[in-house]
């Protein structure tokens, strides 16, 4: 399975998950658009479109793209936003790094790429992901109900309304 991750170069390098996964040779930093794979899933959380199953055989075939920067300068990424035409966004889902543990959708980047994977049924790969954090099953654990409820789903629209359903529950 193919990760790119785009570096926008904010991020303290202890802490930060994008240069763990490269370490871990489980992903490839970018620092340059132009090195973005082509027709690859782009992870965009303004994107109106949700990540589903109905992506599994894009991301098979040309893997997920996850950009690497501080929550509080997001917008300013809008340059990698423009990339490619395949952006999707997460559902509701609750972190669990160190550093947004249990804040609502502030997900580390690995988190955002094992979310995306389980949400499209490369389960094992999700795992994967996070196994080379100390924290990483914890964010499995926590949001195990959603994440399989989103992954048994075929389409984007089904996803927003189990996240809606949940949301609306006052869960």
């Amino acid at each position: 399975m193919r990760v790119t991750i785009f570096n926008g170069r904010e991020c303290d390098k202890k802490k930060c998950t994008s240069f763990k996964l490269e370490k871990l040779k489980k992903a490839k930093m970018v620092y340059h658009l132009n090195q973005v794979p082509k027709g690859a899933l782009v992870l965009n959380p303004y994107s109106t479109k949700a990540v589903s199953f109905e992506d599994r055989n894009m991301i098979n075939k040309k893997g997920v793209v996850g950009l690497d920067c501080s929550w509080n300068n997001v917008s300013s990424s809008s340059i990698f936003f423009k990339l490619s035409k395949f952006h999707r966004s997460l559902p509701f889902l609750i972190a669990a790094n160190p550093v947004n543990y249990g804040k609502a959708c502030k997900l580390s980047t690995v988190e955002a790429i094992a979310a995306t994977f389980y949400i499209t049924n490369f389960k094992e790969e999700a795992e994967d992901m996070m196994s080379g954090f100390k924290w990483g099953h914890t964010f499995i654990e926590l949001n195990f109900e959603l994440l399989e409820a989103y992954s048994n789903v075929k389409s984007s629209a089904e996803v927003v309304n189990i996240q809606n359903d949940f949301l609306s529950n006052g869960r």
